[in-house]
């Protein structure tokens, strides 16, 4: 009688780096042990939509087909942004409710990260420029990634950051959450605070 053997089970991390002109995305596989391999990654070009319902609703549709393919097991998506221009962030939030909303319509589990906790755990810098993420996400993927796709490079990094960090709480999850994001902000950026 054959012992049975171990499964070789493999978590699948959609990462987005939400956009209203580029949204990026990266899939990766995690299997037991923390191997973690590329499928695939890309940009979402919105720029070319004439209205911005258009570029939400192409969104949308990309993040369902994306879904619907990889199956997912979460969706780690970046932090809102703080910003100076109001509605440069409301039009950002729209395009990260849409995000969300795509995982949430096939109960995929979402985590948020901040943009400095992502390039700390990939590159172990906060203030990493978008270059040095690109090459830590080529080097930990093992992978020769496009240079011109900084977004789906740091959407691979928010993948990655998860994989990390696989103990954070999922927005959906009925359990206590991390902080808010203003919570976070407050947190990383007390030297802005009066």
């Amino acid at each position: 009688m054959a012992l049975p053997t171990a499964h070789n089970t493999e978590k699948i991390i959609l990462g987005v780096d939400p956009g209203t002109q580029v949204a990026g995305y990266g899939v990766i596989a995690v299997q037991n042990g923390g191997v973690m391999r590329l499928l695939q990654y890309g940009v979402v070009q919105l720029s070319k939509y004439t209205t911005y319902q258009l570029k939400l609703q192409k969104l949308h549709e990309t993040m369902i087909r994306l879904i619907d393919q990889h199956k997912p097991d979460e969706m780690a998506i970046e932090d809102p942004f703080f910003g100076k221009n109001v509605q440069s962030m409301l039009k950002l939030g729209r395009a990260q409710g849409v995000v969300m909303a795509a995982a949430l319509s096939r109960n995929i589990p979402i985590v948020e990260y901040a943009p400095r906790r992502v390039k700390l755990s990939v590159t172990g810098n906060g203030n990493a420029s978008k270059e040095q993420v690109s090459q830590m996400v080529s080097h930990l993927l093992k992978a020769d990634l496009d240079p011109q796709f900084f977004d789906a490079t740091d959407a691979l990094g928010i993948a990655i950051c998860h994989h990390f960090h696989a103990n954070a709480q999922p927005v959906v999850s009925n359990k206590k959450t991390k902080k808010g994001a203003w919570g976070a902000f407050v947190s990383e950026n007390n030297d802005r605070i009066l």
